[in-house]
């Protein structure tokens, strides 16, 4: 598994979520997570959660960390909604340990009562994608801001500290699964 931060602003309008985006945009041909920060702004035409489309909801913020995730293993939605989980908890656990606390419900964090992230899996032909967005600055929902990580050097140590903590989660499970041997064979 790969992980690319990008080193310059980029913005998210959905169009990201398609498959196949990091090897047409970074020639990626491997699972991988990508990680940029910038604004957000989805249309309507790349929302992929159908409560939000059908209520014409709007998915925006001025200044976001993204993290755009694909994995080929598989094309099983249950099992991206269950890697996204264990994504919401990789960041709620390093924000723990720089002393912000959260609350999650699913895949979504609130810092004091108010919402910080949003998230969206889905699967395409070939592969499982997620995207994971925490606000910087809000004006309406909870940001990195108010919890004392604003400046640059932060967001950017806090972008790079997650990607690298996603890669060597699964760099572990797949070093646990070349040592289990299957039930029945002794």
């Amino acid at each position: 598994m790969k992980c690319i931060i990008l080193p310059d602003k980029f913005d998210y309008d959905g169009s990201q979520i398609s498959s196949l985006w990091a090897y047409n945009s970074f020639g990626v041909q491997e699972d991988s997570v990508v990680v940029f920060r910038g604004t957000c702004d989805v249309k309507i035409e790349h929302m992929i959660d159908l409560e939000d489309r059908r209520a014409n909801e709007s998915i925006w913020s001025e200044d976001m960390v993204s993290f755009i995730i694909e994995h080929f293993d598989s094309t099983d939605l249950k099992l991206i909604y269950a890697r996204q989980r264990l994504f919401t908890a990789i960041v709620r656990e390093s924000l723990a340990g720089m002393g912000v606390q959260t609350t999650r419900e699913g895949d979504d964090l609130f810092l004091k009562g108010k919402k910080l992230t949003v998230s969206i899996a889905s699967t395409s032909a070939v592969s499982q994608k997620i995207h994971f967005g925490i606000n910087v600055s809000h004006d309406i929902y909870g940001n990195m801001k108010e919890a004392g990580i604003g400046e640059d050097d932060q967001v950017a140590s806090f972008m790079q500290a997650i990607g690298k903590a996603y890669v060597r989660e699964f760099e572990d499970i797949e070093k646990d699964l070349r040592k289990s041997r299957p039930l029945g064979v002794v």
